[in-house]
């Protein structure tokens, strides 16, 4: 009944007269958001927004569906829902939605088509994500693989422009086109040859692009499988195969195995192999596995007949290809012979001094196998009784040497085990004694039982200063041993007993003279050189008591000034002692004298130490000029030794005393005159002063000076003698009477002095008298 309905309006409706001729046209993009504007509606169709209200206008769609909507207030076309171009129009070329404006009182209707214009929403999408291509290997240059092509649900530019490779090689491009409007085509082109062997996949994107803005693209990943094709022969691992076969090896034992490889896969690539030809033989003893390679015997191989077998071996693949490859089997004869000594037992002797790496001797076996089974290697068995062998053998000569010097003291024989040993691991032995023979290598030993030192002085003769032992390590006459003492004048060797010495004195000993003795014992054996060793024996000789002080003077004079302060150092004896110790060590004393003889002087006294000599008070050289001591050295020794020096004490002057006047005396009384005739000559004794000096030498010594005279000119005073004479001829004008002051004056320093008085008294008269 509403189809029926539907029918019956869309009729009347058709009926209407057309308001215009033209219908009024719209575009507008797909997916725009609903109320998007489409259209000014009203204004185009000549109407006013309360027109469209009014007449009740309304849009009618011939789908039924309502795209679009009209806002009546306003007079514009707007987007009412989800436009989907894909979806409305397909993939058509165009896509228009048409409607017709109808409007009542009076009824009109205009027709509207809005054109739905394509966005770039769409990306390529390929029917299959992952492609697979198997392509021959033998393909040419050029073949084309179709491919199918990627979907695009946009138009225009919005769709597929372009297809293209990644990443880029250098085998394959794509093609994309079309032979007519509808038949369009994607292809991959061969750019160059393949090769399985080389290559056997690979794998690329095609990627499709569209010409949206941004562009879209889509991609599906292509494999190619490269099919083989049977282009390679198999190729052996080897072009010539050895194999060594022991000829008791059993039926069935695998000799060798054969390897053939080939690069086709498949069929072609599986390998058959076979012994095409055995070499001057027709009954072939051996047999190949077709499969493996193996080649196994078929009868035990016999050494006497055949060293070697030559076989030819083919491989065969699945596409008829081969290869051949020559397989020689060599028989190895069977260790069935031990080797042998020539010699069970080798003796060598060896001098002891022989240097490292010299050869002892050599050691021979033979073995009648050949090959490896003949050849003989030796090794040193541990030597018996040494954990540190001084041999090593040389493994192919058998030449035994040695790897350090031997030493005959140590070991006289060696005795050795040496293993030979074959090829097959079959051995013998054979004993070797090494003798070593003594060489003069060691030089005599001394060893010191007992010895004393230091020796009294005192000692006797024929004392036993020591007691040694000397020994030779080596053997016969090089250990034959013969001792000699540097020096035999105080000192001896006496053989004792074996190989015992003494060391005794001969004669007496002095300290004094000889405090140590060095003395030198060789001992020197019978070799050839002869070797020798020195012992030195160092005799010290200890003191005795034998030697007295002895002074180094035979007497001694010492001086001393009078007046002296007391306890005055005035010199030092000395007395040395030739013994040491307390022999040696010497204290002085005044020797003591009988009453009778002492001396006219107690004063001196002497340190009992050092010797010095002391003047205890002072002393007058007036009263005592010189005194003389006995001074005592003696030692510690026990019984102390000594000895007496005689010390002259020489008391020396000081000019203490002044010169006494003799004459004239001068007692205080009046001093008598001197008469002098005035006829005296000049040169006239007039008179004499006399003095005299208690003191000594130049202090004692006077001289006589006119110090004051009446008439200084008349008279003179002789300064040695102290004569007064005239000195001029007695005129009349000289006064009777005369005065004169004499000074005596003595030489000490400083000097002393004393005057003397005196009158002299001219006669006028001739008979006065005086003595010239």
């Amino acid at each position: 009944m509403a189809i029926a309905r539907q029918v019956l309006c869309l009729s009347a409706f058709l009926a209407l007269p057309l308001a215009r001729a033209e219908p009024i046209r719209y575009s507008v993009a797909e997916e725009a958001e609903s109320g998007s504007l489409v259209g000014k509606l009203a204004e185009d169709a000549g109407l006013t927004p309360p027109q469209l209200s009014a007449r009740r206008a309304r849009l009618l769609s011939e789908d039924g569906r309502q795209h679009l909507r009209l806002d009546r207030g306003s007079g514009r076309l707007l987007v009412a829902g989800r436009l989907d171009r894909e979806e409305l129009c397909a993939h058509s070329a165009t896509c228009m939605l048409p409607f017709e404006l109808l409007l009542s009182d009076p009824l009109q209707f205009f027709r509207v088509e809005v054109t739905l214009n394509d966005i770039n929403d769409h990306s390529p999408l390929f029917h299959k994500e992952q492609i697979t291509l198997k392509i021959l290997e033998t393909s040419e240059t050029g073949s084309r693989f179709p491919l199918e092509r990627a979907r695009d649900l946009d138009i225009g530019s919005n769709s597929i422009q372009a297809y293209r490779i990644s990443p880029e090689n250098e085998y394959f491009s794509v093609s994309y086109g079309s032979r007519s409007e509808d038949d369009k085509y994607l292809e991959l082109v061969l750019e160059k040859a393949l090769d399985r062997e080389e290559q056997a996949e690979m794998s690329f994107k095609v990627i499709a692009e569209d010409g949206g803005s941004p562009p879209r693209s889509g991609t599906t990943q292509v494999k190619i499988v490269i099919l083989d094709v049977n282009d390679n022969a198999p190729v052996f691992t080897q072009q010539g195969y050895i194999g060594k076969v022991l000829e008791n090896m059993p039926e069935g034992s695998v000799i060798l195995t054969v390897l053939a490889t080939d690069q086709d896969a498949g069929v072609n690539g599986d390998i058959s192999y076979e012994i095409t030809e055995l070499v001057g033989q027709s009954d072939s003893p051996f047999v190949i596995d077709p499969r493996t390679g193996e080649i196994k015997l078929t009868k035990p191989l016999d050494f006497e007949e055949a060293v070697t077998h030559e076989l030819i071996v083919r491989a065969t693949d699945g596409g008829g290809l081969s290869a051949i490859c020559k397989v020689l089997v060599e028989v190895v004869d069977v260790n069935d012979n031990a080797p042998v000594f020539t010699q069970q037992r080798y003796i060598s002797k060896v001098l002891e001094n022989m240097p490292e790496g010299s050869v002892v001797l050599t050691v021979l076996a033979t073995d009648q196998d050949a090959g490896d089974n003949g050849d003989i290697t030796y090794q040193l068995n541990q030597a018996v009784g040494q954990s540190d062998s001084a041999f090593v053998i040389d493994a192919r000569t058998g030449d035994i040497k040695i790897t350090k010097p031997l030493d005959f003291e140590e070991a006289g024989t060696h005795d050795l085990s040496v293993r030979a040993t074959d090829g097959g691991g079959l051995s013998a032995i054979c004993k070797v004694l090494v003798e070593v023979v003594d060489v003069n290598d060691n030089a005599p030993e001394l060893a010191v039982s007992s010895f004393s030192s230091p020796l009294p002085e005192n000692t006797v003769p024929g004392t036993v200063v020591a007691l040694f032992t000397v020994r030779d390590r080596d053997s016969g006459a090089n250990g034959k041993i013969s001792c000699a003492l540097d020096d035999q004048l105080f000192f001896s060797l006496r053989p004792a007993y074996k190989n015992y010495y003494e060391l005794v004195t001969v004669s007496a000993l002095d300290r004094e003279r000889t405090a140590r003795y060095v003395l030198g014992v060789t001992a020197a054996d019978a070799g050839s050189p002869p070797l020798t060793s020195t012992h030195t024996f160092t005799v010290d000789i200890s003191d005795v008591n034998d030697n007295a002080p002895v002074f180094n003077q035979t007497s001694y004079t010492m001086y001393v000034r009078e007046n002296n302060a007391p306890t005055v150092f005035v010199g030092a004896v000395s007395a040395a002692d030739a013994d040491v110790g307390l022999n040696a060590k010497v204290t002085y004393s005044l020797a003591p004298v009988p009453a009778a003889e002492r001396p006219s002087c107690s004063c001196i006294s002497v340190n009992s130490e050092n010797g010095h000599v002391f003047v205890l008070r002072p002393l007058d050289y007036e009263r005592l000029r010189q005194s003389e001591v006995t001074v005592s050295a003696s030692d510690a020794g026990s019984p102390p030794l000594r000895a007496n020096v005689t010390v002259r004490l020489v008391v020396l002057d000081e000019n203490d005393n002044a010169p006494l006047v003799l004459y004239p005396a001068q007692d205080g009384s009046a001093a008598s005159s001197e008469l002098v005739p005035v006829s005296a000559e000049p040169g006239y004794l007039v008179t004499k002063v006399v003095a005299v000096d208690a003191d000594s030498g130049q202090n004692s010594w006077l001289s006589y000076h006119l110090l004051r005279a009446t008439e200084p000119g008349l008279f003179s005073v002789a300064v040695q003698s102290g004569e007064v004479r005239l000195k001029r001829p007695v005129t009349e004008r000289d006064s009777a009477k005369h005065k004169l002051l004499v000074l005596v004056r003595d030489n000490g320093k400083p000097p002393l002095s004393a005057t003397a008085a005196l009158s002299a008294l001219l006669l006028k008269s001739r008979g006065g008298g005086g003595g010239g």
